[in-house]
């Protein structure tokens, strides 16, 4: 048995995973070591396992994404954690929100192969510019996408009351998670958690914010496309 197929049994014990899912699991890590339209760097079958599944099944610890079951996916790449989190939860759709029309062809590549078309979408346009998605999602999760309040602000619209965000963070600055905290209060979130996280044996600074919607985002979002980069919530201006 290889190392990626150890740690892949590993994982399947860990969180529980059907037979499908692993299998699902395994062909997810041949594409994204030989597809060239897969947007990441990581191909080493060892450290995707590592890297994209476990990073993305990680979140399976949360009550609230065990529940969703209409989620969005921002600025998903090479779909992560979109792929994974889909195979693992087969009552959930999954919408992966990607602008950059290279990254869809292997995105729908994959939903292919992975049988994933009747309960999976792809969204060719910006979180900002997707009218369509506009409360009507239980959960938006976002790695690596932006900073806290960036991330807040693409999200909120997104979600229906009581549903959640849930954002893939590295280590956290004070000045970040203040930021956090100030877009959240302007969107009608709450942030109830930081949760540190170990997705794999030696795993660094690595979290999932938690907010959840608990009011009505004001009608003034989303902003119009780059301004939440432009002129970010969490500056205080």
């Amino acid at each position: 048995m290889s190392l990626a197929e150890a740690r892949l049994g590993q994982l399947a014990a860990r969180f529980d995973l059907s037979d499908e899912t692993v299998a699902h699991g395994r062909r997810l890590l041949e594409l994204w070591e030989t597809d060239e339209l897969a947007s990441t760097r990581v191909t080493d079958a060892v450290d995707a396992v590592d890297q994209h599944l476990a990073d993305s099944w990680v979140a399976l610890d949360l009550p609230m994404v065990r529940a969703a079951r209409r989620a969005a996916d921002l600025g998903t790449g090479a779909g992560i954690p979109a792929l994974p989190l889909a195979i693992a939860l087969p009552e959930l759709h999954m919408a992966l929100v990607e602008s950059v029309g290279r990254r869809t062809v292997f995105l729908e590549r994959a939903i292919e192969e992975c049988d994933l078309g009747a309960r999976t979408s792809i969204v060719a346009e910006r979180a900002e510019g997707w009218p369509d998605g506009i409360g009507v999602h239980d959960l938006v999760t976002s790695r690596a996408l932006a900073t806290l309040d960036v991330v807040l602000e693409y999200s909120a619209p997104l979600l229906t009351i009581g549903g959640y965000a849930v954002a893939w963070k590295g280590a956290l600055s004070e000045e970040e998670r203040t930021g956090g905290l100030r877009a959240a209060a302007l969107l009608g979130l709450e942030i109830e958690d930081e949760i540190i996280v170990e997705p794999f044996a030696g795993a660094r600074d690595r979290r999932l914010v938690v907010a959840r919607k608990v009011a009505e985002t004001p009608e003034r979002f989303p902003r119009r496309e780059g301004m939440a980069k432009k002129k970010p919530l969490g500056a205080g201006r």
